[in-house]
């Protein structure tokens, strides 16, 4: 490969071009999206790429892709799926941020090392969010460092990143040995290692918090309902003496039943109505004071179980919750008592409490006549609270904006994921067309509606990377990566082999931040090969250097994992720079010496 001798005027409006773009990520005087727009019109009218080529990246292979995952990723939530499998790593960690942390990252560079990091990111961003809300870690104190794990996960096999996959390929012209799917196992795996320990020790001084942005619950019954108390699961004794009915609990304990199994788990009833009674043995999750629940379990010999077991799926709070609804003038419910309504039976909630101007009823509410601006605050599932608001019986007095879970549809979603899984392993179609089949298929077989696709995608994320995209063609088609990646290494002069193969490791990371990490391999790779030939080094070696730095990508939110993982977590083009600034120089550290002493 011979790179240009000269600079020409293409490349110094390239190299312009680029200090700009660097430029007003740092300082983001505009968001970063605009930014891409903006050099994806400069482009072209400096004749630097053509209309057609500016335009490319909106339907490249790599953005297609990215939205296909993101629609796959949300349709395996909104089944819960992803929540199945991520809810033993949350019950492991308990509430410790650094163990959330830790394990959370360690999953996702696991599977991140079988598949494209981009779809471990996206695939896990929806049950992050849930793990931060049942924590209360805020958000952008986990997304980072799972983000970043997702990117180190594809350093661990052959197959985790498209420059490992691209490798073999570039190094047969040489007549050089391929490597093995497990050939890079071993630095991949100290990569992560040292990325998680990174976080660990330094996360609270350069990981942001954006508290006051973070998804967190906008209604809390504690605060305008003190003695509503809080979701129990309770077990009556095998041997108990008595049978007590729903209505014994509510009435004389102020004690809800929302749940109950009779039968020890086969049988479920959300919510049993107030005259079901419940016999030994059962199983019931029950909203209450502690005080009370304490007194009412003593009664009956009860078992108070720490957290919901039995009734985790249907109960948790991306599925069921609260809400304060009031009683409208033209409520069919006005005049009439609660008993008489039948909430349970008929509406399937449980009403917990009724609010009358100043004074909350608690208990006996069968007999609590509404009238017109009764505040009523009930427990159930967001599509019942749905299905209510459609009918207008009640005005809610804060938004319900949670999506609805579809579980009964996990075979579906699990089918469609494996659909796109298999056509990107067996056939040759191109990676995005594979992908898109797998969200398509979750749209035609009712896993989401088209709606739901179109909201699940960050557009800002979309229009990032088709901005930055002909930005990486210009560098390549002008010779600007080229000469540059010459340039720096005729300074090289005759290093050592470990020099060559830390500069080797600066070099890729530079140029991944600038064009795309399969437009850096592919440059580098002959350059690095014919380089360490000349300099006595090992050419494997070098080349090995070039397809893991490339995935150093942790200084701006060029990666399309830190693109996809910025607008959730509210970060900034400086919230990289400060996190991802130590952990590159970490990675090349690591890289560098493990290679060196490995092979």
């Amino acid at each position: 490969m011979n790179a240009p001798q000269t600079l020409t005027g293409d490349m110094i409006l390239v190299l312009v071009l680029i200090g700009l773009t660097v430029l007003l990520f740092i300082v983001e005087w505009v968001r970063i999206d605009v930014v891409a727009l903006l050099m994806m019109e400069v482009l072209p009218m400096l004749g630097l790429v053509s209309g057609e080529e500016a335009f490319a990246g909106l339907a490249s292979n790599a953005v297609v892709s990215i939205i296909a995952v993101i629609i796959i990723g949300h349709g395996l939530d909104h089944t819960r799926v992803v929540g199945r499998l991520v809810r033993p790593v949350v019950r492991l960690a308990g509430r410790s941020p650094g163990r959330v942390m830790a394990l959370m990252s360690a999953t996702v560079a696991v599977v991140s090392s079988f598949m494209q990091n981009i779809g471990a990111a996206a695939l896990f961003l929806p049950a992050l969010r849930r793990v931060t809300r049942q924590t209360g870690i805020p958000l952008s104190r986990l997304l980072m460092p799972v983000g970043f794990a997702a990117i180190l996960g594809g350093t661990v096999t052959l197959v985790g990143s498209s420059p490992l996959i691209l490798l073999n390929d570039l190094l047969a012209p040489f007549g050089l040995e391929p490597f093995g799917l497990f050939s890079v196992t071993p630095v991949g795996l100290l990569l992560v290692a040292a990325g998680i320990g990174y976080f660990l020790v330094l996360g609270r001084w350069v990981l942001p918090v954006r508290e006051e942005g973070e998804e967190v619950c906008g209604f809390d019954p504690t605060r305008d309902y003190p003695l509503v108390g809080r979701l129990f699961e309770l077990v009556m004794p095998a041997n108990a003496s008595e049978t007590p009915r729903v209505m014994d609990l509510c009435d004389q304990f102020w004690v809800h039943p929302v749940a109950l199994s009779p039968d020890g788990g086969h049988t479920r009833f959300l919510p049993p109505d107030r005259e079901t009674p419940i016999p030994p043995g059962s199983v019931l999750a029950a909203y209450g004071p502690p005080d009370k629940v304490q007194e009412m379990a003593r009664r009956y010999g009860m078992e108070i179980r720490p957290d919901l077991e039995l009734f985790a799926d249907e109960l948790a709070s991306d599925v069921a919750g609260v809400v304060e609804a009031v009683v409208t003038p033209r409520s069919p419910f006005v005049g009439r008592t609660i008993g008489e309504v039948h909430f349970r039976h008929h509406y399937h909630v449980t009403p917990l409490a009724v609010m009358r101007r100043d004074r909350i009823h608690y208990h006996r509410l069968r007999a609590v006549r509404l009238e017109p601006g009764d505040a009523i605050l009930m427990h159930g599932t967001w599509e019942r609270f749905y299905l209510l608001r459609m009918k207008r019986y009640f005005l809610y007095s804060h938004p319900i904006d949670h999506e609805i879970m579809h579980p009964h549809k996990a075979a579906a979603a699990v089918a469609c994921f494996a659909l796109a899984m298999g056509l990107v392993i067996f056939s040759p179609l191109k990676l995005s067309v594979c992908l898109m089949a797998g969200a398509v298929g979750m749209i035609l077989t009712g896993v989401l509606s088209v709606d739901e696709a179109y909201r699940a995608v960050d557009w800002r994320t979309v229009f990032l990377l088709a901005g930055l995209i002909p930005l990486g063609l210009a560098t390549e088609k002008s010779g600007t990566a080229a000469w540059l990646a010459a340039r720096v290494l005729e300074l090289l002069g005759e290093p050592s082999p470990l020099e060559l193969y830390l500069a080797v490791g600066v070099l890729s990371t530079v140029f991944t931040l600038v064009i795309s990490n399969v437009g850096a391999v592919v440059l580098l790779v002959p350059l690095v090969v014919s380089l360490a030939q000349d300099a006595g080094a090992d050419p494997r070696l070098a080349a090995l250097i070039v397809g893991l730095a490339t995935s150093n990508s942790f200084l701006l939110p060029t990666h399309q994992v830190n693109a996809l993982y910025m607008g959730p977590g509210r970060y900034t083009s400086r919230d990289f720079l400060r996190a991802g600034g130590p952990l590159s120089l970490v990675f090349l550290a690591v890289m560098t010496l493990c290679v060196w002493l490995f092979y």
